[in-house]
C-alpha cells in the first residue's frame, strides 16, 4: 500500500527520479530527495528497526536525526541514520541489532523477560568468576549496532579551515533573520544547518522561502546545508561536519539559532510504530509528501499540536480525537477549523495507553483518560479510540548543547518550562526557540536582534535595543508523563528505559542528575538525550521534591551530535625517517622494518634463502667473521659544562662523576616511580664533556625530558641533541679490529683500547668517536661520525673488510645476537611496570648516591618482596612447536609470568628466551610451563645467562687472536 500524497508545494522530492533499493532483502522504491525512512514509510513499511535492549519494534519518532531505532547497515557502511540519510540507488539495507530480521527478530523474546532486566542489572549480576566469561560473550553477542567488515577500504576524509565574522548555527526563521541583519551591517556571515534545505520547520512557507532567497542572494552570506556544527571550543572554534569533510571554522562572533527538540509524551506503548512526534508527521507531509497514518489521535499541550492536527486533516488523515493535557486551550482559527470538521477535543485528558495491533508491529487504538486535579489519570473513565497512529506535541527542549559548551549560564523559565540563556559569553548570541521564542513573527524579530547585537560586538554598528515580547502561552507541559501498572512507558528510546526504572535508580541512591545518567544510561545512546533528558530531569525533580532548576542538567561535552570516525581521524601523516645509509641498505637487498619512526634493515635478502636462513647467516657472519650494522637511529646527545657530571648523576642510576676520561659506562634511566624508561651508554670525552646514547624509540622523549630537568635544576651545563646530525655503525666480529686497523692510526690493542674505552680518531680520514662495545657479544666498535660522512665510512669499511668476508646484518640478527648474551631491550624485555630489581639490573643502580630520579621509590620498593623477575630459559631441542613472545607462563592453572624474547639460536642450536616468572620459579634448573596460542603447554628449563660466552672471553685479546688464527 502506498502512502504517497499528491504533489505538495515545496516538497523536497523529485518525482521524475525513481530510486530502487532493498530493505531486509525486499525490493522498495522511492524518489530522489527521499530519506530511507520516508521512502519505506511511503511504501507501508512501518517497522524500521528494533530497540536496543528489548528488541521491540520501532518506527519513526522524530525524523530529525535522532531516531536511534532506525539505524541501518548499507553493505560496509555502518549505522546509517535512516531518518535523515538521503536515498541512493542500489542501497541494500538491513536493520541493525536484530537476529532473524526486523520482522522476525528472535531476540524479541527479551521483551517478555524485561521484569528480570531492571535498570542497572548489569552492575549487580554476572559477577560470578566462573560464569562471567559466558555472560560476557552472551551480552556482547546480543548487543552492538552493526557488523564490521574488515575488508572495508580506508576512507580518507578531507579537512579544511574557514573563517568568518559571524557564524549562524541554524537556518530556521530566526537564524535566517539574524544572518541577514548581520550581513546588512557589513559582516561576512556563514550560516549552517544540518537539514538538506534551509527554512527550519517550514511554517509560513511563502515568507520563509523569501528569507531563504534573500540569504542566497546576499554576497556576504555563505549558506551550508547538510552541515552540523558539532561542538564548541575555545575562542569560537567550531567544527563543521558534512558528508565529505570536517571544516575547522574560527568565527569572531557566533549566533546560536539551533532551535529546539520536540519531546515525546510518556505513556504505555509510546514506542510503537505509528506513534510519532507532531513535527515528524509534518516533515513526512511537507517534505516528502507521505501520509503519516490513516486514522490519528493527537495528544497535545500547546498550539503546535492543533496546527499539526489540522495539517493531518488537510492531507487525508482522519483525526479521530484530540486529547489536550491542559484544562483550556486558546481559541483561534486553527481550533475553529478543527471544530468545524467535527473533531472532538478532550481537555484535561491524556493518552493512557497505545493498543497494539494483532501483529504487534503497530497501533490499533488509543486509550484516553481524563486527568484529575493532581494530573492523575482517572482510569474508571477511560475510553478506547480506534486508530493506526498517534502524534504527540507536548513540549520542547532547547537545542542548547553548544550554548552549554560555550560556557553559557542557563536558567529554567517556569513559564516556558525550558532552560534558556541567562548570561552569554562574550561574542556568543542566541535567538529563536533555543532562546525561548516560538511564534513566527517573534522569531523574526529575535533573529534580527541577535544579528545586530553580533554586528555591534564586532564594531560594525552602534548597539540597538530590540525588545521581544514574551510568549502568550507555554510551548511545553510540565508533566506529560503517565504512569501505568504494566510499564512499557518509555522515557529513553535509545536505552529502553521505562518510567519505573527511574524511581528504582533514585531509591538506590542515584539521586543526582549526573549519577542518575550514569546508572540508568539515560541520554547516553546515539541520540545523546535529545528526546529523553528533559523528561528524566522532570522525573528526578518530582521524586526528590525539587524544581527542574534545582536539579540542573548534565554536563554537555563535544560532540553532541554523532560524527563519523573517518571525519575525526587525522590525515595519515606518519613521518618516517631514513638513516644516511638508507640507499646503501637498499642496494644490499635490505628488507626494511619500522623501528619507532626510523626505517631500519630487518634483514638482508639472499637469493634462494628464506627470511630465517638470511637472519641466521647474518648471525653466523658476526660470530665467525665480521659484520656491520647501522645504529644511527640511536639517540645521540652531547653534554658540556661544569655541572655535566652532576646532571648525569641525577638523571641516571649509576655513577658518572668518577668515570675516567676515555671510558664509557652503561646508563639506566628511571622515572619517579622507579620504573625503567630508557638505557644507553655514557662516554666521557673530557672533564666537562660527555657524549651518550639513548634507545632508538626514546630519543626525542628523553631529550625533551632532559631539557626540562636541566631548565628546572638550573645546573651549569648545556645539552645538544645530535641524533640527526650524527650517524653511527657497529663493527663487530672476530676480524673487527683487523678491518678497522686498515682505516685508522689509532692504537686498537687491548692494552691501549680496552673494553668500554672511547677514543676520538680519524677513520678513513673522517673524524670519529670510537667506543669499544659488546652488545652483540663479540669484539666490536661503535663508530660515530657526522651524518654527511656516514656513506663514505660505510663504503670504506666494506672495502677493507672484503678479504675477511664482511657482511651487513640487520635488526633481527642483532636481537638474536644480544639474546644469546642475555642482554635486555628496554620496551621489549621491560614494560611500564618493570623495576631494575625485576630486570636483574640491580648492579647498574647505586642506591648510596645522594640522589637520582626514582631513588626514593626504589628504596621503598626494596622493602617489599618482588612479584616477578626475569630469567633465561631454554627449550629441549625436540620440543616441537615453540612459544612466541607474550605467551604466558602458567603455574598450577594460574598466570605466573610471560615470555618477552625467544628465538632459535644457530650458534647454540636450540631455542633460548627471556621470561618474567614468579620468584619461586626462578631457580636455575626449574621447569616452567608456557601456554601456546592453541592452549597447549610447552615445558622450558630456567637457564643461566648469558647463554653465549658467559665468561665474556670474546672481549679478551688472546681469545680474539686465537680465533682469528684458527
Amino acid at each position: 500500500m502506498s502512502n504517497r500524497l499528491p504533489p505538495i508545494s515545496g516538497e523536497w522530492i523529485d518525482r521524475s527520479q525513481r530510486i530502487d533499493f532493498t530493505f531486509e532483502g525486499n525490493r522498495f522504491w522511492g524518489y530522489a530527495g527521499d530519506t530511507i525512512a520516508s521512502a519505506l514509510w511511503a511504501a507501508g513499511q512501518r517497522v524500521l528497526g528494533r530497540s536496543f535492549k528489548y528488541h521491540r519494534p520501532r518506527g519513526i519518532l522524530s525524523l530529525a536525526s535522532h531516531d536511534v531505532n532506525t539505524l541501518m547497515q548499507n553493505g560496509q557502511q555502518l549505522n546509517v541514520r535512516a531518518d535523515v540519510t538521503p536515498l541512493e540507488a542500489g542501497m541494500s539495507l538491513y536493520a541493525v541489532n536484530t537476529h532473524g530480521g526486523v520482522m522476525g527478530d528472535r531476540h524479541s523474546i527479551l521483551d517478555f523477560f524485561s521484569p528480570f532486566l531492571p535498570v542497572g542489572f548489569y552492575y549487580k549480576a554476572f559477577h560470578n568468576k566462573r560464569l562471567f566469561p559466558f555472560w560476557e560473550r552472551t551480552i556482547r553477542n546480543l548487543s552492538g549496532l552493526g557488523k564490521v567488515d574488515f575488508s572495508t577500504p580506508h576512507i580518507r576524509t578531507a579537512k579544511q579551515y574557514d573563517f568568518c565574522d559571524v557564524l549562524v548555527i541554524g537556518a530556521g526563521v530566526a537564524g535566517l533573520s539574524a544572518a541577514l541583519a548581520a550581513a546588512d551591517a557589513g559582516a561576512n556571515v556563514v550560516i549552517v544547518d544540518e537539514n538538506a534545505r534551509a527554512g527550519g520547520s517550514g511554517e509560513r512557507l511563502t515568507q520563509t522561502q523569501e528569507l531563504v532567497e534573500a540569504v542566497k542572494n546576499c554576497d556576504r552570506i555563505c549558506l551550508y546545508t547538510e552541515t552540523v556544527a558539532a561542538a564548541y571550543y575555545a575562542d569560537r572554534w567550531i567544527p563543521l561536519v558534512d558528508r565529505e569533510r570536517l571544516t575547522k571554522l574560527r568565527a569572531k562572533a557566533v549566533i546560536m539559532a539551533n532551535g529546539a527538540y520536540e519531546q515525546p509524551a510518556v505513556f504505555r506503548n509510546n514506542d510503537l510504530p505509528g506513534v510519532m512526534l507532531a513535527s515528524a508527521a509534518q516533515r513526512l507531509i511537507y517534505r516528502y509528501a507521505v501520509k503519516p497514518m490513516q486514522r490519528a489521535v493527537v495528544l497535545t499541550a500547546n498550539s503546535h499540536g492543533y496546527e499539526a492536527a489540522l495539517d493531518l486533516a488537510k492531507h487525508g488523515v482522519e483525526v479521530k480525537a484530540i486529547a489536550d493535557l491542559r484544562s483550556t486551550y486558546t481559541t483561534n482559527s486553527t481550533t475553529q477549523a478543527l471544530q468545524a470538521l467535527g473533531i472532538p477535543i478532550f481537555t484535561s485528558h491524556c493518552i493512557y495507553e497505545a493498543k497494539t495491533n494483532p501483529a504487534s508491529d503497530g497501533v490499533s487504538g488509543a486509550v484516553v483518560c481524563p486527568l484529575d486535579a493532581k494530573g492523575k489519570p482517572q482510569k474508571e473513565f477511560k475510553q478506547a479510540i480506534a486508530c493506526d497512529g498517534m502524534i504527540m506535541s507536548v513540549g520542547w527542549a532547547g537545542a542548547a548543547n553548544l550554548l552549554y559548551q560555550a560556557g553559557t549560564k542557563m536558567r529554567f523559565d517556569n513559564g516556558l518550562q525550558q532552560f534558556v540563556p541567562d548570561r552569554l559569553p562574550a561574542g556568543v548570541f542566541a535567538c529563536g526557540r533555543v532562546n525561548g521564542v516560538y511564534e513566527f513573527d517573534r522569531k523574526l524579530l529575535d533573529g534580527r536582534r541577535a544579528g545586530l547585537e553580533a554586528a555591534a560586538f564586532l564594531g560594525l554598528t552602534e548597539p540597538v535595543k530590540i525588545a521581544v515580547a514574551p510568549s502568550s502561552e507555554s510551548p511545553s507541559h510540565p508533566w506529560a508523563i503517565v504512569e501505568h501498572p504494566a510499564g512499557k512507558n518509555f522515557v529513553d528510546f535509545d536505552e529502553d528505559l521505562q518510567l519505573k526504572d527511574f524511581p528504582n535508580a533514585i531509591q538506590e541512591g542515584f539521586d543526582n542528575i549526573e549519577l542518575l545518567k550514569r546508572f540508568t544510561t539515560v541520554g547516553m545512546g546515539p541520540s545523546q538525550g535529545k528526546h529523553s533528558n528533559m523528561n528524566a530531569l522532570r522525573i528526578l525533580a518530582r521524586i526528590t521534591g525539587k524544581s527542574p532548576a534545582e536539579v540542573g542538567t548534565t554536563t554537555a561535552r563535544p560532540f553532541f551530535h554523532p560524527v563519523p570516525l573517518s571525519h575525526l581521524a587525522g590525515r595519515g601523516f606518519t613521518p618516517e625517517r631514513y638513516t644516511p645509509l638508507h640507499t646503501r641498505h637498499a642496494a644490499l637487498g635490505a628488507e626494511f622494518v619500522l623501528a619507532g619512526v626510523w626505517r631500519r634493515p630487518e634483514f638482508y635478502t639472499q637469493p634462494g634463502k628464506s627470511r630465517e636462513d638470511c637472519i641466521r647467516a647474518e648471525v653466523k657472519a658476526v660470530r665467525t667473521r665480521v659484520g656491520a650494522i647501522d645504529v644511527g637511529t640511536l639517540g645521540k646527545l652531547e653534554l658540556r659544562g661544569a655541572d655535566a657530571a652532576e646532571f648525569l648523576e641525577r638523571v641516571y642510576t649509576g655513577r658518572y662523576s668518577n668515570l675516567k676520561l676515555g671510558m664509557s659506562r652503561y646508563a639506566l634511566m628511571l622515572d619517579e616511580t622507579g620504573i625503567i624508561i630508557d638505557d644507553g651508554v655514557i662516554a666521557r670525552l673530557g672533564a666537562e664533556h660527555f657524549y651518550f646514547t639513548t634507545t632508538t624509540s626514546g630519543a626525542a622523549t628523553i631529550y625533551r625530558e632532559l631539557s626540562r630537568l636541566n631548565t628546572m635544576w638550573g645546573l651549569d651545563c648545556g645539552l645538544v641533541n645530535l641524533t640527526g646530525a650524527r650517524s653511527a655503525m657497529n663493527l663487530a666480529g672476530v676480524y673487527a679490529r683487523d678491518v678497522l686497523a686498515q682505516l685508522t692510526d689509532c692504537d686498537l690493542s687491548s692494552a691501549a683500547f680496552p673494553y668500554l674505552a672511547v677514543r676520538e680518531a680519524l677513520v678513513a680520514g673522517i673524524e670519529a668517536i670510537l667506543i669499544r662495545v659488546g652488545f652483540v657479544g663479540e669484539w666490536g666498535y661503535e663508530i660515530h661520525v657526522a651524518a654527511e660522512s656516514a656513506a663514505a665510512l660505510w663504503d670504506a669499511l666494506f672495502v677493507a673488510g672484503k678479504a675477511y668476508g664482511i657482511a651487513p646484518f640487520g635488526v633481527e640478527a642483532q636481537r638474536l645476537l644480544r639474546l644469546e648474551k642475555g642482554h635486555l631491550i628496554v620496551g621489549q624485555d621491560t614494560d611500564g611496570l618493570t623495576t631494575p630489581r625485576e630486570a636483574n639490573l640491580g648492579w647498574a643502580v647505586k642506591l648510596d648516591k645522594p640522589f637520582f630520579i626514582g631513588q626514593r621509590s626504589l628504596q621503598a620498593i626494596a622493602k617489599r618482596p618482588i612479584a616477578q623477575k626475569i630469567v633465561g630459559f631454554t627449550l629441549h631441542p625436540n620440543q616441537g612447536t615453540a612459544p612466541q613472545e607474550c605467551h604466558l607462563v602458567i603455574d598450577r592453572g594460574e598466570i605466573a609470568g610471560r615470555v618477552t624474547s625467544i628465538a632459535f639460536s644457530p650458534t647454540l642450536q636450540q631455542y633460548i628466551g627471556l621470561a618474567y616468572v614468579k620468584p619461586e620459579l626462578a631457580a636455575i634448573g626449574d621447569r616452567i610451563s608456557i601456554r601456546l596460542s592453541d592452549g597447549a603447554l610447552v615445558k622450558a628449563t630456567v637457564s643461566p645467562t648469558p647463554f653465549y660466552d658467559p665468561e665474556n672471553q670474546r672481549q679478551q685479546e688472546t681469545t680474539q687472536r686465537q680465533e682469528a688464527i684458527a
